[in-house]
Parts: C-alpha cells; structure tokens; sequence
C-alpha cells in the first residue's frame, strides 16, 4: 500500500482494508492510555511535565545537523586536501557517510517529535477528563 499522502493516510487505509479490529497498532496505543489512566494525577502532571521537557530536548539534532558544517567549514582546506589527494575517492565516501549521518538524525528527530506529541497527547486528555470529573 504506497501513497504519498502521508502517514495519517496509511493509517486510514490500513484501517479500511483490514478493519478496526485487526489493527494492532491500536492495541498498542490502548496499552500505553490504559497504564497512564492507572497513575494518579499528580503523578501524571510530573510525567506531563517530564514529557514536556523530552519534546523540547530533541531540538539537539537540528542543533547538531546544523552545527556539523561550520566545523567541517573551519578545517576546509586541511579536509579538501585529505579527501581529494592524488585522485581518491575518500570524498564519495565521506559524502555518503555524513548524508547518511545527516538523513538518519533528521528522520529520528521528528520521530522523537511525534512519539512525545502523542504521549502528550494521551497525557493531556486523561488529565482533562479528570479535572471535569474528579474520582
């Protein structure tokens, strides 16, 4: 099932084509709000706040993916002399290796994004269900 709409999309047409109840995915979500409805609420609200704190840390990757050209722009002609002596090719290799490194931090910093956007999420509403309807 390919499409570039996006992953919410694929979410949709998992659930279209192999129905609700097979979705396993959804267990996993229900797992993870059935042991945060089993903390109490002042617990929670320091987990939230933990969270919180989890989101904004992964800023570090753009920090670093951003941070990684200037040094290598400091030691340019030292690393233009290394990767480009007597005809090598260590510059395709070191090209590869640091779009690789580039590619790889990119996706997991907005992986780290979503996975606390929706512990925040889960986090957030059980808090607001409480606070209508307290036990």
């Amino acid at each position: 099932m390919f499409s570039l709409r996006g992953d919410a999309h694929k979410v949709y047409l998992q659930l279209k084509q192999s129905g609700v109840k097979q979705a396993k995915f959804l267990t996993e979500i229900k797992e993870i709000k059935d042991f945060y409805e089993s903390i109490d609420s002042n617990t929670l609200t320091l987990i939230y706040y933990r969270m919180i704190k989890e989101r904004n840390a992964s800023g570090i990757i753009p920090l670093f993916v951003s941070s990684i050209p200037w040094l290598l722009f400091l030691f340019a002609t030292q690393l233009e002399k290394f990767l480009f002596q007597d005809g090598s090719k260590l510059w395709a290799i070191f090209g590869f290796i640091y779009l690789l490194i580039l590619i790889v931090s990119v996706l997991l910093h907005f992986r780290e994004k979503a996975w606390a956007a929706f512990h925040l999420a889960i986090i957030e509403d059980i808090l607001k269900v409480r606070e209508k309807s307290p036990h």
